[in-house]
């Protein structure tokens, strides 16, 4: 899995920070470790059986890389495995390394955000074959590129797979924006519909070889730029940081998950479940507890069978303290 170039102290200091995970692949423990040894996110390889634990969670059989073959799987991985920022609020510290990613979704049946769910995925195509590249992103507040945004989203490309209609191959995509992309779409400038969205991209201009995407504005946020260059781990730790513990992020201020189809996307934010596309519709708050797990399990399969009890408590506990102190606010004003 590792891309490194060492030499020297490099390698002594390599062999300090590798070790191997419960699947018996060697990669670095030390959260510092990937930023010191230059690992590249798209270089992880899955073992051959965390590989097939992650293919059965989205319900299809290994195949040769093909355009037809990745559509498929990004069709999937965008159905089955929910974006989702419950662990924040449980108290789970995450890290962004893409085989412990690829773990939680294909072993304990977790989500994650951008950097869980397409660093996962990442490793899964890489290790299908496919000529796959991480690059960094940002989720922008408007309709124009923030450099402050940079690096708060993981994007990724494949190339090599060129059809009639697309000649240079070159794919993006992104199954870490929750409710934006079903499908991978033609790195080409142009209009893109995937229900219930209207999706813009374009080339952003400058020498980096940057793109930009306009979300619809019933969609959840403005718009997403990226840059061309290879993205390493090192580019995200920070912003990963921030999203996961200020109390300035909206991922701690709000417990959310999302779930993607063809036709639309299944959002709950906090106690409150809504349906965006066909069928859309808002629902009375989930107050209760059982309602609100099983809400969780049946419309975005998050069943928390890895998790212990008392994680559990401390979810519900900070979910409705959550909303009461939203309604409270609703009073007052």
């Amino acid at each position: 899995m590792q891309n490194l170039l060492m030499g020297g102290s490099r390698c002594r200091l390599a062999g300090r920070l590798l070790a191997r995970d419960r699947l018996g692949i060697l990669r670095p423990w030390h959260p510092l470790a990937a930023a010191i040894l230059g690992i590249v996110w798209t270089s992880a390889r899955l073992h051959t059986e965390l590989r097939a634990a992650y293919l059965r969670r989205l319900g299809v059989e290994a195949r040769p890389p093909s355009i037809d073959a990745l559509r498929e799987l990004h069709r999937r991985h965008s159905e089955r495995v929910p974006y989702e920022t419950l662990w924040i609020h449980s108290g789970e510290s995450w890290g962004i390394d893409p085989v412990d990613s690829a773990e939680r979704i294909a072993l304990e049946g977790r989500g994650g955000y951008c950097y869980h769910l397409n660093g996962a995925f990442g490793a899964l195509l890489h290790s299908l074959g496919y000529a796959v590249r991480a690059h960094v992103g940002g989720v922008n507040g408007g309709s124009t590129p923030s450099t402050e945004a940079a690096g708060n989203h993981l994007v990724l490309s494949v190339s090599g797979l060129p059809t009639e209609e697309h000649p240079s191959g070159v794919w993006y995509v992104d199954c870490g924006l929750g409710d934006a992309l079903h499908d991978a779409l033609p790195l080409a400038a142009g209009f893109y519909v995937q229900q219930p969205f209207r999706l813009t991209l374009h080339e952003a201009g400058g020498h980096d070889g940057a793109w930009h995407l306009t979300h619809d504005p019933k969609g959840g946020f403005a718009s997403m730029s990226w840059t061309a260059a290879d993205a390493e781990l090192s580019d995200f730790t920070a912003k990963h940081q921030w999203l996961s513990t200020s109390p300035e992020s909206g991922f701690v201020q709000v417990a959310m998950a999302e779930r993607r189809d063809a036709t639309g996307v299944d959002v709950i934010r906090g106690l409150v479940l809504t349906r965006i596309g066909s069928n859309a519709r808002t629902e009375a708050p989930l107050t209760q507890r059982e309602e609100w797990f099983s809400a969780l399990a049946d419309v975005f399969d998050l069943r928390f069978t890895a998790s212990t009890p008392e994680t559990l408590d401390r979810l519900w506990t900070r979910v409705l303290m959550a909303h009461q102190v939203w309604e409270d606010r609703a009073v007052e004003h």
